[in-house]
């Protein structure tokens, strides 16, 4: 078995995959012609997006992400954490926690996207 992909819901899968592009540099990989599912190009493992209102045509309710109480997070690895974190602000991410150095000696910081999910920008470990 292999992780291949996750999927994030939100509210406007086009305007999602251009802030993920301006924030994060990721390419859109495909966007179905209904605008209800796309993925960003992020190597082996998808970062996918599903309208909520597409969900809900399948009897699935989904919930809004609060990067205050986060349930889960996204994270992208760089050798750049202070220039990526800026970019992602400038972007449209909602600063949360700027770059900080960890005891175990990676740099972590974290930004919440539109749609309020936590994304951590952080250094290799």
């Amino acid at each position: 078995m292999i992780f291949r992909y996750t999927i994030l819901y939100v509210e406007d899968v086009a305007a999602s995959l251009e802030f993920y592009k301006a924030a994060f540099g990721l390419e859109t990989g495909f966007l179905h012609e209904s605008g209800d599912y796309g993925e960003a190009v992020t190597g082996e493992t998808k970062l996918a997006f599903t309208s909520r209102a597409m969900m809900k045509t399948i009897g699935k309710t989904t919930g809004q992400a609060d990067p205050a109480k986060p349930v889960f997070e996204i994270a992208f690895e760089s050798d750049e954490v202070a220039a990526d974190y800026a970019r992602a602000v400038e972007a449209g991410a909602t600063p949360v926690s700027p770059p900080q150095d960890m005891p175990w000696g990676q740099t972590v910081s974290y930004v919440s996207d539109p749609e309020g999910i936590l994304v951590e920008i952080c250094s290799p470990v």
